[in-house]
């Protein structure tokens, strides 16, 4: 009996601290783990719920295009950005990169005219601020951020990221994340924006902010 009662205690004991493990290893896990963009995440429920374009909940209007944007989660997980139930970049698609993440697209068509990825930590803001002048005439742009958007802005290129539309552009700082969907010499400031700032006591990963999410629907000429 006596040594009956103390395998029972053993036993009860390491199904204690077996359990104690396990919610421990998954708490720790569940506050570290960074958060996918809802859409590339989903579970089977939630897809068969998103039959629309770039998995809108909602159709968009006639002649409105749909479009997604996803920022880059710290600089773990890259941007996204879907365009007429068309990924246009991704960390899948392996285009993507540290910075600024730049698509331009036919506001009459839809069609995509070029991708670019800019690294604003230790590129040259030059190819930038290029890239931006030669933007053609009623073509869409659309951007998100990555790591870190902001160290080597200059005032040229906050001016033309304003000319597209952008309330933000002038305060993009260090690690910032930021989405944006503009339009070559808009007379308003696009609806179309989302900015959050990197700040210690209030960001959701160590270092960064929260991953921001984007999506609507773009009337055909730039509104």
């Amino acid at each position: 009996m006596r040594v009956s009662g103390v395998l029972r205690v053993l036993a009860l004991t390491f199904a204690t601290v077996t359990t104690w493990i396990v919610i421990r290893n998954y708490m720790g896990f569940s506050t570290k783990t960074i958060r996918l963009p809802r859409w590339l995440g989903s579970s089977t429920k939630e897809t068969q719920v998103m039959k629309h374009k770039c998995g809108l909940i909602k159709p968009c209007p006639a002649n409105h295009f749909a479009f997604k944007i996803g920022s880059g989660a710290a600089n773990v997980v890259g941007p996204t950005m879907c365009f007429e139930n068309h990924m246009i970049m991704s960390p899948v698609k392996n285009n993507v990169g540290r910075g600024l993440n730049i698509a331009l697209v036919n506001g009459t068509t839809g069609a995509v005219l070029s991708q670019r990825a800019f690294d604003m930590y230790s590129g040259d803001v030059k190819h930038l601020v290029k890239f931006l002048k030669e933007i053609p005439e009623g073509a869409l742009v659309l951007v998100a951020s990555y790591d870190d958007p902001g160290t080597k802005m200059n005032d040229e290129a906050r001016e033309l990221f304003t000319n597209l539309g952008s309330s933000y552009a002038k305060h993009l700082g260090f690690r910032d994340s930021w989405v944006f969907v503009g339009a070559k010499d808009l007379r308003d400031k696009s609806p179309f924006e989302q900015f959050l700032k990197n700040n210690p006591n209030t960001n959701k990963y160590e270092g960064w902010p929260e991953l921001l999410e984007m999506e609507g629907c773009v009337p055909p000429k730039p509104f």
